[in-house]
């Protein structure tokens, strides 16, 4: 909540001022949001939806307006190759997935795709995203390290802005941990395909 902007003055004084009048506390919460084209009706209901504390109500509307302005990202699809395959123990591996901007704005800069919770699988916590145009999509991948221990394991990643607010679908990395795994060796030979494919079209 940015309310930094606000005279703490008079935002002090109106708290203080103890008026039960709603259509005064009202014209006051006009008042202070001068500039940001409230009309009576929006201060009215937040206003009613705080029991008509002045204070509670402002924040109220700038946490609103945090929220409104935060962009939009939909999971498209998982393009992790060897989808389905387990992970040897402590081995190094991709994942990697398709999203799209599904708002109406560009991203703005300094967005970053960010671990949020559940087991912790190497030191990558955050990847920077690159701004995308409204309706337009990207692969995000994250290199990651399988846990030491075999079994199931989950990750929680979230969109999240450079003020730190999160943002868009929940992206989940679940792999299954098992000595006989192959998913690492299948996206090494993937790369080397790849590889000797760029290669020989430079020839």
């Amino acid at each position: 909540m940015d309310v930094d902007e606000l005279d703490q003055h008079l935002l002090q004084q109106f708290s203080c001022l103890g008026t039960t009048d709603k259509d005064d506390l009202v014209k006051q919460m006009q008042k202070v949001l001068v500039g940001n084209q409230l009309n009576e009706a929006a201060a009215a209901f937040l206003l009613d939806m705080n029991n008509w504390n002045l204070q509670a109500a402002i924040c109220s509307y700038f946490d609103f307006e945090t929220t409104r302005n935060l962009p939009m990202m939909t999971l498209i699809c998982d393009s992790t190759i060897g989808e389905g395959e387990s992970v040897p123990p402590n081995t190094k591996f991709r994942k990697s997935w398709h999203v799209q901007n599904s708002g109406a704005e560009p991203w703005p800069e300094g967005i970053f795709l960010n671990y949020t919770g559940g087991a912790q699988m190497g030191e990558c916590t955050r990847v920077p995203v690159p701004c995308l145009p409204p309706r337009q999509t990207v692969e995000l991948g994250v290199d990651l390290t399988s846990p030491s221990d075999t079994g199931v394991f989950q990750s929680k990643w979230r969109m999240m802005t450079s003020n730190g607010s999160y943002f868009g679908d929940i992206i989940w990395v679940i792999i299954t941990v098992s000595e006989s795994g192959t998913l690492a060796v299948t996206q090494q030979l993937h790369q080397l395909s790849t590889s000797q494919s760029n290669d020989e079209q430079m020839w």
